[in-house]
């Protein structure tokens, strides 16, 4: 089933928003207003989060303090924490409230290895941590909890019925947290999901992502003299060589819009001894998940090929999976409105200095740095992006919509020493600010608005082929690999 919008879709979504937006009253138009002054007053709060987050730089399943320090923020708002769900010791959720509608919001908390980066406008290691937040998932977990507390109290103030679930999703950077989350059951009672991630522009186009699947092949040989008795020695390394020779090869012989990555993460101790054991990780990517699963199955009938090859022995495990994201216009187009109402990210003078001061290292002539403040008008087509998201697992099952923020100057790329500067200064707290505020308006506009919901999921049913779909996780039955950063 492919992931892009279809134009049958389009006259029936549009109406069908018009209903949507026509039956909120207008009450929640003051209450609104009063939620985003509730989230500006509360700032340094979810700053101080954020930067102690920034400062941990934990790795994927490694999140500990990171997810604590959410969590009793979280607790001492009155939200119920479910802790180490889904056999995860850093993933939990967070409710408040009862009855439907069940309105979920996601966090996310990990950094990427090799990113140190101080919070300064050029490239600088930052001592006593090797980590950095990349991705800015410092913010993305702090700015989704704010907007969880501001609907907590909204719900509180005004009386009104239903369920906010704040969701701590640990390890998306290749360990697939939310997966293990959704084979769990975790989300079986949700209505709607809203999440965000940092970037470098504010939109809430309804793209998608590209389904994901890695794994680590590992081959066994026998260890012998390089030089004195090469002859008794089968070597593991030329196994993974001739793997991705036969993979190098394989790629003219692929879909379109297929990736496949690796990295060999072990090829021998010293070059006088023939290596018995080797392994290469790869990364398997394409817009729908079905190709995935042919690729992956190619890739792994070459590596039996291999070690047949090379007289080794080969297995292998799978690291992660996950499904394309679908997307929901219904609740992007509510998302951009929100959006629209909160605006984007305006820099005082200072950031506007540090942004000039970063801005000639992106070597981007196509985007200027005030266009932080911008917001992208909205483009009623969901092509894929080239990344992966175990977001997408969520988006096959309840509907799902996101928006992206500027928390790092315009024409920064993720995972760059850029994004990890920027997301540690005030630029990218405005960023996760303007997130905050956004999810929080449209969390409230779906506790409100029942019909939003009922269009939402029909729009989701039409995506993926109506009632028929059966979940299976691409990655297997296996159990969460926690030293997966070992």
């Amino acid at each position: 089933m492919k992931s892009i919008c279809f134009p049958f879709l389009t006259l029936l979504l549009t109406t069908q928003w018009s209903v949507c937006q026509s039956s909120l009253n207008a009450p929640l138009a003051s209450e609104k207003k009063a939620v985003i002054q509730a989230l500006d007053a509360k700032k340094q709060q979810y700053v101080e989060v954020a930067s102690s987050i920034w400062k941990l730089a934990e790795l994927g399943y490694k999140e500990g303090k990171s997810a604590s320090l959410l969590q009793s923020m979280l607790k001492e708002e009155g939200f119920v924490i479910s802790a180490g769900v889904a056999g995860i010791p850093t993933a939990f959720t967070a409710t408040f409230g009862s009855g439907s509608p069940v309105i979920g919001v996601l966090g996310e908390f990990d950094a990427l290895p090799g990113f140190s980066q101080d919070a300064v406008p050029y490239k600088k290691d930052l001592p006593g941590n090797t980590n950095g937040h990349a991705c800015g998932h410092h913010l993305f977990g702090s700015a989704s909890a704010a907007a969880a507390i501001a609907v907590k109290n909204w719900l509180k103030t005004t009386g009104r019925k239903g369920t906010i679930r704040f969701y701590g999703t640990p390890a998306e950077e290749g360990g697939a947290g939310k997966v293990y989350m959704v084979r769990e059951g975790l989300f079986q009672d949700v209505d709607a999901v809203i999440h965000w991630h940092p970037g470098d522009d504010n939109n809430a186009n309804p793209i998608s992502s590209l389904a994901n699947k890695s794994a680590k092949f590992r081959f066994r040989g026998v260890a012998s003299h390089a030089a004195a008795s090469p002859e008794r020695g089968r070597s593991a390394l030329d196994a993974v060589e001739a793997l991705n020779y036969m993979v190098n090869m394989m790629r003219e012989h692929i879909p379109e819009k297929s990736r496949i990555h690796y990295v060999i993460t072990r090829g021998g101790e010293a070059p006088n001894v023939v290596p018995a054991f080797a392994e290469v990780y790869y990364y398997i990517r394409h817009p729908e998940m079905d190709v995935v699963k042919d690729i992956f199955n190619r890739v792994a009938k070459a590596a039996e090929g291999a070690a047949m090859g090379t007289g080794t022995t080969m297995d292998y495990e799978v690291i992660h999976g996950v499904y394309n994201l679908l997307p929901n216009q219904i609740l992007s187009t509510n998302l951009y409105e929100n959006l629209k109402q909160v605006g984007g990210v305006t820099y005082d003078q200072t950031e506007m200095d540090l942004a000039t001061r970063i801005f000639p290292s992106l070597n981007r002539k196509d985007v200027n740095v005030t266009d932080a403040a911008l917001v992208k008008p909205y483009a009623d087509q969901s092509d894929e992006a080239f990344g992966s998201t175990d977001v997408g697992d969520i988006s096959w099952l309840v509907p799902t919509a996101g928006i992206s923020s500027a928390t790092w100057v315009p024409g920064t790329a993720a995972h760059s020493w850029q994004a990890v500067a920027a997301g540690g200064m005030s630029i990218g707290h405005k960023g996760m600010m303007v997130a905050a505020k956004t999810m929080a308006l449209s969390i409230m506009d779906c506790l409100v608005n029942p019909e939003m919901l009922k269009n939402a999921k029909e729009e989701l049913l039409k995506r993926r082929g109506g009632d028929q779909f059966k979940y299976e996780a691409l990655l297997g039955d296996r159990n969460p690999p926690l030293d997966y950063r070992n």
